[in-house]
């Protein structure tokens, strides 16, 4: 599975390269790369090898202002592209998503897109990390447990450890389990239940992320995220 595992590695960008070296030559590092590349010789799993780092191609480690965690990438075809929560334009809005517009329009007044994709969030620092990376086909949860929450976990810290101030958001039980991982007090941490159907209603409706998120930017002199998704 060599070749597979070099290929992946080689797909985190340069500058996380460099920032994770630490993590990138650990045994439990190449044993995930053997993996997934297994996985994807034997199944369907996505998102594409070629998405597997969008998020981290997207916005560079200096560049993140913003962290949203979510857990597993989507494993119907054709839905997962690299963020988490968002999806390739043109394809059906997850419900999951479909609550954050919703909160979105009741905390900002912004029209929900017909677009899933989040790739304008990611190019104004809003790092879409996911805990696990990948998935199997129609297998929620199937890459869990195989090294990848230990690597996003190193970037959670990592970015944890930077000077410049990070707002990291916590959606649901999972995701907030990740808290104890940022311990820097320039940080801040916004937690919620999760915007799933099962859960949106028990305190993620109401919570108003989107505000808060660029009330703290504002007073850490720094730009607000412009959430508007251009419609497909």
């Amino acid at each position: 599975m060599t070749e597979g595992r070099l290929t992946m590695s080689n797909q985190l960008p340069p500058s996380w390269h460099d920032l994770l070296a630490h993590e990138t030559t650990t045994p439990y590092w190449s044993s995930l790369q053997d993996f997934v590349a297994a996985e994807r010789q034997a199944t369907s799993v996505y998102p594409p090898a070629d998405e597997t780092f969008r998020a981290f191609a997207l916005t560079a480690p200096l560049d993140v202002r913003v962290v949203i965690l979510g857990q597993d990438p989507y494993h119907s075809h054709g839905q997962a592209n690299g963020l988490c929560f968002s999806v390739a334009n043109g394809v059906k809005i997850p419900p999951s998503l479909r609550n954050i517009y919703k909160e979105l329009q009741a905390d900002c007044g912004i029209e929900p897109s017909s677009s899933g994709d989040l790739t304008t969030w990611a190019r104004q620092g809003v790092l879409l990390l996911n805990a696990t990376l990948t998935v199997r086909h129609d297998g929620a949860g199937t890459h869990q447990g195989h090294g990848w929450e230990v690597f996003t976990d190193a970037v959670i810290h990592t970015l944890g450890s930077l000077r410049s101030p990070i707002v990291f958001v916590l959606w649901g039980a999972f995701a907030r389990k990740k808290a104890s991982l940022i311990t820097q007090p320039q940080h801040t941490i916004i937690e919620s239940a999760h915007p799933s159907p099962l859960s949106a209603h028990n305190g993620f409706f109401g919570s108003k992320p989107f505000s808060h998120i660029n009330q703290v930017l504002t007073e850490n002199g720094s730009a607000p995220i412009d959430w508007k998704i251009p419609n497909s």
